[in-house]
């Protein structure tokens, strides 16, 4: 805004307002019908003017009045598109300038005519104040620049020039995308986000046909602190109707996994009174969205063709592009293309889902990945062991929402994505392989028997394992049920509703490894003595040991220590004194005199 000028009223205006003020009337709605019949008188007059001159309508050929109540700020709009006043109309008809009609109404009032005769007297602009405590009048004739009247009726008012919504140029939006610099949009960006950084990327387009609207919509270079905090309301994509703001956080304009999307939308079709109620009914508006995301993720896709600024827009919004595939299974396939992990291959770049099936062995019909708590926590993890061994890249799923976003996603371009800590993983093997397998299975049949008494409910079943190489064993969940790293997530969760992990918490499975040197000497042991109490010893610091390499958490992390800490007392050949003997926890015994338990572990 320029800086305002201030007039007086004069004299007769000044006691007219001040009758209108304090005077007792019933029927104030009669302000309406006054100030909607000026719009109408502005609308015949621009009408007139265009029979003669069709420029006079350049770029507002519909004549309309609109009027936009706002319960929020206790206001009322009425707009139209008549005439407009200059500066010299402002001051001259709404103040300074003592018409007759003023006089001549007082005059009528004192004898007792009633105030509704107002407009008959040429002066019912001045009704507002029946119910107004200020009125302020915005307006622009085709001879001059928009000016602002403003007024609270206290003997004077202002006007002053506008320099902001209504400019000499057409808004941004308004033009062709052709003609406008990168200087331009990143000054607009700047003045709609306050953001003091520049954009990453800018989409601008317009949707004609059936339903017509213009917007511009931008990407920000990084995340603001709070994206995901619920209490924040998304206020990013501005609404406008005929270039005409109607508000700023229209939450059904773009999916809250774009909020971080910010720009306008400017609607042909849409009414300019339309409230919030009637928004979220309005079909128009489920159009709109429709296409913004459409847009969006055409936006998406140009900025990775540079893979520096994918890097930017992949570090600030990945758990959005995640969270879509979770809610939006209509762009769920085209979000998953703009997915990046790292891998089991890919050193320190991320790759691609379409990268990786194209790297893909010869008869691979999967995509294998392990979900957990970090890059680090995962890239040794014995779920790998036979994947690596085989060749099978192995993609690192380490953020909480890709436990939610591949339960939803479930495969890519025809190929399953299978996790390498549940069951239903299925490895390819050679008839020697095969044959192999077997012979161990009946080999352990008896200590998997042991150890499934020994743990009772604690899995659902043990099995020799086709998937660990190294590792004496591990720990796997149902196909179907939640992994080890899911449940951590949903035991993190503050407010989570215990009753679900009744359900979703899978049944372990533990799987041991006939390769590894303890397992082949517990086996021994099992088989010589079903009731050794060193088995059962072991079998649980075994078990204890599976949980923390396998992802889950320990229920009792003193008991563990404690098994650890009486290991190591055998390995130094410290006595163990009686009393600190655990009652749960059978003491280990040596089973012979050439070497102790600690011994034959190792």
């Amino acid at each position: 805004m320029a800086e305002a000028e201030t007039f007086a009223f004069q004299a007769e205006i000044n006691q007219l307002l001040s009758l209108i003020i304090n005077t007792f009337y019933s029927n104030k709605e009669i302000f309406l019908r006054e100030l909607i019949s000026n719009s109408s008188d502005a609308l015949d007059k621009i009408r007139f003017e265009s029979l003669t001159d069709k420029s006079k309508l350049d770029g507002q050929p519909e004549l309309f009045i609109h009027i936009v109540p706002d319960k929020a700020n206790n206001s009322l709009s009425i707009i139209d598109s008549g005439i407009g006043m200059t500066k010299a109309d402002l001051v001259n008809n709404l103040g300074t300038i003592a018409r007759s009609g003023t006089k001549e109404f007082m005059e009528a009032l004192a004898a007792g005519a009633d105030v509704s005769m107002i407009g008959q007297f040429g002066v019912g602009f001045y009704s507002a104040y029946l119910v107004a405590e200020k009125v302020i009048v915005t307006t622009k004739h085709n001879d001059d620049e928009q000016y602002v009247w403003e007024s609270q009726a206290g003997g004077s008012f202002t006007v002053t020039r506008d320099t902001t919504v209504v400019n000499k140029q057409k808004p941004i939006w308004m033009r062709k995308p052709e003609e406008i610099t990168k200087e331009e949009y990143a000054a607009f960006y700047k003045s709609l986000t306050n953001d003091w950084e520049e954009h990453l990327a800018v989409k601008h387009f317009s949707v004609e046909g059936q339903l017509e609207f213009k917007a511009v919509l931008f990407v920000p270079k990084r995340a603001p602190f709070d994206l995901f905090d619920t209490k924040k309301k998304p206020n990013n994509i501005k609404l406008y109707v005929r270039r005409v703001f109607i508000m700023d956080n229209c939450e059904d304009l773009i999916p809250e996994y774009l909020s971080f999307v910010k720009g306008i939308v400017d609607s042909e079709d849409l009414p300019l009174n339309i409230s919030r109620e009637m928004l979220q009914q309005n079909k128009i508006l489920k159009v709109i969205r429709k296409n913004l995301v459409k847009k969006c993720v055409e936006l998406f896709f140009e900025i990775a063709e540079n893979k520096e600024d994918y890097n930017k827009f992949y570090e600030a919004f990945s758990k959005n592009l995640k969270l879509g595939i979770h809610e939006d299974s209509t762009n769920r396939t085209k979000f998953a293309e703009l997915l990046r992990y790292h891998s089991t291959k890919s050193g320190e770049e991320m790759t691609s889902l379409k990268d990786y099936v194209t790297r893909m062995k010869e008869g691979q019909n999967e995509i294998y990945y392990i979900t957990g708590e970090s890059k680090k926590a995962v890239e040794n993890s014995p779920f790998l062991e036979k994947l690596k061994k085989k060749g099978y890249e192995v993609l690192y799923m380490v953020d909480a929402i890709d436990e939610y976003a591949v339960g939803q996603l479930k495969e890519f371009e025809g190929k399953k994505l299978v996790s390498a800590t549940k069951e239903g993983l299925k490895l390819d093997e050679s008839e020697d392989e095969k044959k192999k397998s077997e012979e161990q299975k009946e080999k352990f049949e008896g200590l998997c028997k042991v150890i499934k008494d020994v743990l009772g409910d604690k899995v659902e079943k043990v099995i020799v394992s086709d998937r660990v190489v190294d590792s004496p064993c591990c720990l796997v969940t149902g196909e179907y049920g939640w992994s080890a790293n899911m449940e951590r997530i949903m035991k993190a969760q503050a407010l989570r509703d215990s009753s679900v992990a009744g359900y979703m918490s899978s049944k372990k499975t533990m799987e041991i490894n006939p390769e590894n040197p303890i397992m082949e000497e517990l086996r021994k042991r099992a088989d010589a003595d079903k009731n050794d109490k060193s088995v059962k010893d072991l079998v649980l610091l075994l078990f204890e040991t599976a949980l923390l390499t396998s992802g889950f958490s320990l229920d009792e992390p003193n008991t563990f220590g404690n098994r650890i800490h009486r290991m190591l007392k055998l390995g130094l050949s410290i006595d163990d004194d009686a009393g600190e003997a655990d009652v749960d926890m059978p003491a280990l015994e040596e089973v012979d005199t050439e070497g102790s338990k600690m011994e034959e572990v190792d």
